[in-house]
């Protein structure tokens, strides 16, 4: 415990010296959330420093070990440094796809080579990634999917499309699930790499009903994508035809990315910041409504307290396989709450669309947007059937 005791010293010692005070704001918008890659430009001096002190430091991916950039940081030391930075509003440095999904994905599945090669540019922000999985028609039944590479030899001849690629328009790599054997529903899927510039590579934006969207639709057409990107560095993650495996342990992590929209800081003490809300603006909260937003903090409390015990089990390899569905759909039904409870609070004004007083219309834009989190990454509805046939032994399930 000393030791924990010490880095922790140090950890906020560190933040303090090093953190921009803006970096300790919450993001006003898009720009407001770096992404790295190839296009990737910076908002202000100040985030353009927090992405770099934390780039040279491993702090980008902290656990991940010092030779792919991270800190090496036990699982000990890598909580407290998320607490530290929660205690401080710090925001993440850099967002990355890579991080969330692909990274776990290489770290467990990837050759040497291949880990060295690509994870070191994710943690350095030089390569920003797309997720290639939904199809039209295969959503939640993913295995289902149609594009289909066809063998060349040393590389592969892909024709398909797939849907709500999140920033297909901005990525420079996509992790791509691809059919390679069509007499083998599951074994005959690859999870492969490739350039989002590779000529027959387009993508087309999709929009909401908030009025923007982060969601594109993907093309492609006659792409040729390499077996090998070098001596030990494939073109693929896993094996050939058993992409599948891969694809089902990155699904566990991209669900508890989506899940943390729900829970943890991002919700906690909603009521505090509503009673701030009201007196500022002269509107007294109706009684019953104080008693929902006290009803959302004891369950978003419990939900971080979840996520935490989770984690650290996953971590320790005790983790339940189920458990980050169960994630998923708690985290983001609370963000559906916790943005339809800011609409109710907020009365008439949360309707508006345009006005510089609710920033052009956040409020109602973000409580649409939030739709989405449940269907994205799996619906509702799919994790719950998973919940009840994988952990509740439910006949029938």
């Amino acid at each position: 415990m000393s030791d924990l005791e010490t880095f922790r010293s140090e950890t906020k010692a560190w933040l303090e010296a090093n953190c921009p005070a803006e970096m300790r704001e919450p993001a006003r918008d898009e720009a407001d959330i770096y992404w790295g890659g190839r296009k990737a430009t910076f908002s202000s001096d100040a985030q353009k420093q927090w992405f770099e002190v934390c780039r040279d430091k491993g702090y980008t991916v902290p656990a991940w070990p010092t030779e792919y950039g991270g800190a090496g940081l036990a699982p000990a030391e890598a909580k407290v440094l998320r607490q530290e930075m929660a205690a401080i509003g710090a925001r993440p440095p850099l967002s990355s796809f890579g991080i969330w999904m692909l990274g776990p994905a290489l770290l467990k599945f990837g050759t040497e080579e291949q880990k060295k090669h690509f994870l070191t540019q994710i943690a350095r922000g030089e390569i920003r990634w797309c997720q290639g999985y939904s199809e039209p028609g295969s959503g939640s039944d993913l295995v289902s999917m149609q594009t289909f590479g066809e063998d060349k030899g040393d590389s592969w001849t892909v024709n398909g499309q797939k849907i709500w690629t999140s920033y297909a328009d901005h990525a420079d790599w996509i992790f791509c699930l691809v059919r390679t054997n069509k007499d083998d529903k599951y074994q005959g899927i690859t999870f492969m790499l490739f350039d989002m510039e590779s000529k027959g590579v387009s993508t087309k934006p999709i929009l909401l009903i908030s009025g923007s969207s982060p969601f594109c639709e993907t093309f492609f057409d006659d792409v040729s994508v390499p077996k090998s990107y070098g001596e030990n560095i494939p073109g693929y993650v896993g094996e050939i035809n058993r992409g599948w495996d891969v694809a089902k342990y990155l699904l566990g992590h991209e669900r508890e990315m989506i899940s943390g929209m729900g829970g943890g800081e991002h919700t906690a003490a909603i009521g505090a910041a509503m009673n701030r809300h009201s007196a500022k603006t002269g509107d007294e909260l109706d009684p019953m409504l104080r008693g929902d937003l006290a009803m959302f903090d004891v369950d978003a409390l419990a939900f971080t307290a979840m996520s935490e015990k989770f984690m650290d089990e996953m971590k320790a390899g005790k983790g339940h396989p189920a458990q980050p569905n169960m994630m998923k759909y708690v985290g983001t039904e609370l963000n559906k709450r916790r943005h339809e409870l800011m609409m109710t609070t907020s009365g008439s004004r949360s309707l508006e669309w345009e006005s510089e007083e609710t920033s052009g219309g956040k409020p109602s834009k973000n409580w649409l947007r939030t739709k989405a989190n449940s269907i994205e990454g799996g619906t509702s509805e799919v994790m719950l059937n998973v919940i009840s046939k994988r952990i509740l032994d439910l006949p029938g399930a």
